[in-house]
């Protein structure tokens, strides 16, 4: 039986009224993506037509799904809201602080010890307040909450960027902040500008190596890490309808990796299929009740260009297996000759050191059962393994059942490391070097969805290659990334040359799922008598003080911290692995901040002028000298900055320690939010080419900003060394109550208001 089917069903029990009130009202048929939305409005039936791109709404998600990295901020936060219990759904999964070293047992013995403060925490406050608790070692948040949460037509948010991999069953869900998930645990509305609507329509069928990465692998080409912003992407047609619902969440997942708010598919068989294989009969036939509101109108799927913003086609049939990649995920190269092409040109190694399968993109029961049916040929075959293996299932119900299966055990006699249900390389969480930094350059292939530098083992010098389960193991048996699986052969052990057969696998296993303990931990009925307890002494975690409102005054003056140059993610903003250790503590981990952002004026990280010494110095320590001087700063930002993760970190940390703005050529959509509800501003240059004349001495003042309003620009003096100065213009995207944010110091601050009255 699923969790919450009583919620489940009340959903569906207004979805018909209020989706057949949007269609009215809207004046069309409606697309997936639009029933969801519209079934979900903070006020209930709908009564006006949204302007996409352009309105902002309020909706009333369904359940909210916190990873432990974020989930400690999240509910230190939530902590000072004033409430006794969540107001929906609410669950807290234990998988970022568990590092990949020597196996799954060692692993997860130390993380239990070196993280045990946190796990304490996190486990005390979900019973305190109602939250479901997902042991360490109970699988990797996205693939729990598939297994266990997910249902067709729901809508959900998560304080991780993947909780999009929930639209594999149908869902629209959303990573978000953990100050947006705060609001809903409150019992307040959650807010979003309603999103542009892009349409993929696949036909043909995936068959041979292709795979389901394939297809978000090729969207990622075609949209780029930016091209989905502010967007939800609606898979449709005869090739989405033969995928499985695994498949489905692999490609959903992966829709992070080009900005989309989130992506999401009809409600079919295979989400059927998958529902009642793992234990949710009842979901699936309370769904069946409801399809035809779980799908567009059949006029849209019909005629897609007269119901989305942009429409792409991608022919499954015609679709080869990728390799994206290194440095960004949307550099897509077609496996065999092209590889060794742009390999050649651009220098990249070919030999491959590893192959990892996992994460939360490719770590279901398919995904390893297609993958040791190439470690099986291997064995049966005679062939040597050229790179390392290293796995991470996605649950301790998908490991307990692929061990049972046999399918582990193929694995580990290629002497793969099977490594904890947790997220492990794909976070930098792996302790692959002692000293990462001076680590050699090399290649590896792995099924995860980020490749940016550094993301998996800290080395700057790893060429990390995205791709298919089955395409990431035939290359790391091979060891080569030039090898093409599906017409080179290898030389086995007896020095005869053999080649491989396609992949087989089972979309679901033939003999069912099975756990002992899947790792659930219920909350107390009454979490009143929990007591929570942060230790002032803690360097692991610590106790949240307001912020305070940045005053008028405090934006003359305005020192230049860092003018960022090109990619700057929210892992150059707030870096993960030895860093998670103080995810929990705001102001340890903000001696992280933005020391992975290059300085465009000398081409380094964490180095940059301090203009009250003159100095260099990093660029923490140069933010604190201001801080300590009373001085608020500025960063400055090209492109899509804070792609990636969801961290609010990367908004906190620069908060708590003295910047009051973001001047950018763009924003990735998350990041925005988060600095909005920390109070911050968020600007972007009107005019992109401004960002040229910012120097390294600059002083800004913001001269206008007592009139900040909703649609008008900031006016902004920037004052150079010799005296000049430039005045620019700063959009921003800010409505009345996101002001209200800035002018009361942060959204938690206006919560805690809201909630004394």
């Amino acid at each position: 039986m699923a969790f919450d089917i009583d919620m489940i069903k009340k959903v569906y029990a207004t979805m018909a009224e209020r989706v057949d009130k949007a269609r009215e009202i809207v004046g069309k048929p409606l697309t997936l993506s639009e029933k969801i939305l519209y079934s979900h409005l903070w006020d209930g039936a709908p009564t006006k037509a949204f302007v996409r791109g352009k309105d902002y709404v309020d909706f009333a998600p369904d359940r909210i799904a916190c990873q432990d990295a974020t989930a400690q901020m999240a509910l230190l936060q939530f902590m000072q809201a004033g409430k006794p219990k969540v107001a929906v759904p609410t669950t807290v999964h234990c998988d970022h602080l568990i590092q990949a070293k020597s196996g799954a047992t060692e692993d997860l013995k130390m993380a239990n010890t070196s993280s045990a403060e946190v796990f304490d925490f996190l486990e005390s406050v979900s019973n305190k307040y109602g939250i479901g608790f997902w042991k360490p070692g109970a699988g990797i948040i996205h693939q729990v909450v598939l297994e266990n949460y997910a249902f067709p037509g729901g809508m959900m948010i998560g304080t991780d960027s993947h909780t999009v991999n929930a639209g594999g069953l149908g869902m629209v869900a959303i990573g978000v902040g953990g100050a947006d998930a705060v609001d809903v645990m409150a019992g307040m509305a959650w807010e979003l500008k309603f999103p542009k609507l892009i349409g993929v329509r696949l036909t043909g069928k995936i068959s041979g190596w292709t795979a389901p990465k394939d297809v978000i692998l090729k969207v990622a080409e075609i949209l780029t890490v930016k091209g989905g912003t502010g967007s939800i992407v609606e898979y449709f047609g005869p090739g989405a309808l033969a995928l499985s619902c695994t498949g489905k969440g692999t490609i959903c997942n992966m829709g992070a990796e080009i900005g989309a708010t989130t992506s999401t598919f009809g409600y079919d068989e295979s989400m059927e299929r998958y529902l009642r294989a793992t234990d949710r009969e009842d979901v699936a036939d309370a769904a069946n009740q409801v399809a035809a509101h779980l799908t567009a109108d059949p006029e849209v799927y019909e005629n897609p260009e007269a119901y989305f913003d942009q429409v792409i086609d991608i022919d499954l049939s015609e679709l080869t297996p990728l390799l994206n990649g290194p440095f960004t995920p949307d550099l897509s190269t077609t496996v065999g000759t092209e590889m060794t092409k742009k390999a050649t040109e651009n220098d990249w190694p070919l030999q491959v050191e590893w192959g990892l399968i996992g994460s939360c993109t490719n770590s279901s029961y398919e995904d390893l059962s297609r993958a040791s049916s190439i470690a099986k040929q291997a064995l049966d075959k005679g062939l040597k393994v050229k790179a390392e293996f290293g796995i991470n299932p996605g649950s301790e119900q998908v490991r307990f059942t692929a061990e049972r299966d046999g399918i582990l055990e193929l694995f580990e006699k290629l002497d793969a490391k099977i490594f904890t249900n947790a997220c492990g390389p794909c976070i930098g969480q792996w302790a692959r070097y002692s000293d990462p930094k001076n680590a050699p350059k090399n290649s590896i292939v792995h099924s995860f969805n980020r490749n940016f530098a550094k993301r998996a083992d800290g080395n700057p010098n790893t060429h990390a290659f995205v791709a298919s389960p089955e395409i990431t193991a035939a290359i790391a048996i091979a060891g080569r990334l030039d090898f093409n699986p599906m017409t080179d052969a290898l030389v086995n052990e007896n020095g005869e040359e053999v080649r491989f057969d396609e992949p087989t696998g089972w979309e679901l296993p033939p003999k069912g799922f099975e756990v002992e303990d899947a790792g659930y931990l219920a909350p107390d009925e009454d979490g009143s008598g929990v007591e929570v307890i942060v230790s002032k002494e803690s360097e692991r975690l610590q106790l949240l003080e307001p912020f305070l409102p940045i005053k008028d005054e405090q934006l003359q003056g305005v020192k230049l911290l860092i003018k960022a140059y090109g990619k700057c993610t929210t892992d150059h903003i707030s870096m993960a692995g030895p860093w998670l250790r103080f995810r929990g503590h705001l102001d340890n981990i903000a001696n992280n901040t933005l020391i992975g952002a290059v300085n465009a004026f000398n081409k380094k990280t964490n180095f940059v002028k301090n203009q009250l010494t003159g100095d260099y110095e990093g660029v923490p320590d140069t933010q604190r000298a201001y801080k300590a001087a009373g001085i608020k700063t500025i960063v400055v930002g090209d492109h899509n900055y804070g792609e990636g993760s969801s961290r609010e970190h990367a908004a906190m940390q620069p908060r708590h320690l003295g910047v009051a703005a973001v001047l950018v050529k763009s924003f990735a959509r998350i990041h925005e939010t988060n600095l909005k509800k920390q109070g911050m501003l968020a600007l972007t240059f009107a005019n992109e080419t401004d960002y040229d004349l910012i120097q390294e001495d600059d002083t800004f003042n913001f001269v206008d900003i007592a009139d900040f309003a909703p649609d008008v620009p900031l006016t902004i003096e920037v004052v150079h060394k010799d005296g000049s100065k430039d005045t620019i213009k700063a959009n921003h995207t800010y409505n009345a109550p996101q002001i209200g944010w800035y002018r009361e110091g942060s959204a938690l601050n206006v919560i805690k208001r809201e909630n004394a009255a």
